[in-house]
């Protein structure tokens, strides 16, 4: 990616993105509070601790917006980083449910696994398609409750962080009385 291509795909995140990073950080520190949505507080604990997660993460571009121009039929990256090194770090999240007992959640678990990389692996060709980017210059991340999903990363370059639902909501309860 030469820099113009970069500058351009920026300027274009700040468009259809136009909330500051503590602006973000606020909505996040929200979802903590009244976590309605065990997804949408699994991507709060990545957004917060990105740093330690994913350490090479630098400035959030888009989040939960296509990053294809306004063709969300072509897929919703959950975040799209910017890193210290000039590159592009695609990260999908998904909620699992390890608690969940019995052939049913098995299969639907697996099915879950599956789905997170399949996304985040689509999402980086249709990248590298639309806005003409090398695969090299992007960079992929899948994050979730099951460490299950560690191993699968290895054979098509994504790197995997998990939590688990246990850790998670402690994380939740300890964040909501160290900010009060």
């Amino acid at each position: 990616m030469i820099v113009n291509d970069l500058h351009k795909f920026v300027s274009y995140c700040k468009r259809i993105q136009p909330q500051t990073q503590d602006d973000i950080k606020k909505f996040f520190e929200g979802v903590i509070v009244f976590p309605y949505d065990k997804e949408l507080l699994l991507q709060a604990y990545l957004f917060l601790n990105i740093k330690t997660l994913f350490p090479s993460c630098y400035e959030l571009l888009l989040f939960e917006k296509s990053p294809i121009a306004d063709y969300t039929d072509l897929g919703k990256c959950d975040f799209v980083y910017l890193t210290n090194r000039g590159n592009l770090f695609l990260i999908e999240t998904k909620f699992i449910d390890t608690e969940a007992t019995g052939a049913t959640e098995r299969k639907r678990r697996n099915k879950h696994r599956n789905k997170v990389f399949e996304q985040v692996i689509t999402l980086k060709s249709r990248f590298s398609e639309y806005w003409n980017l090398r695969q090299e210059q992007l960079e992929c991340g899948v994050f979730t409750t099951d460490p299950e999903v560690d191993w699968r990363g290895n054979g098509v370059n994504v790197i995997t962080k998990t939590v688990t639902i246990e850790n998670l909501e402690k994380w939740r309860r300890n964040y909501q009385i160290m900010n009060d």
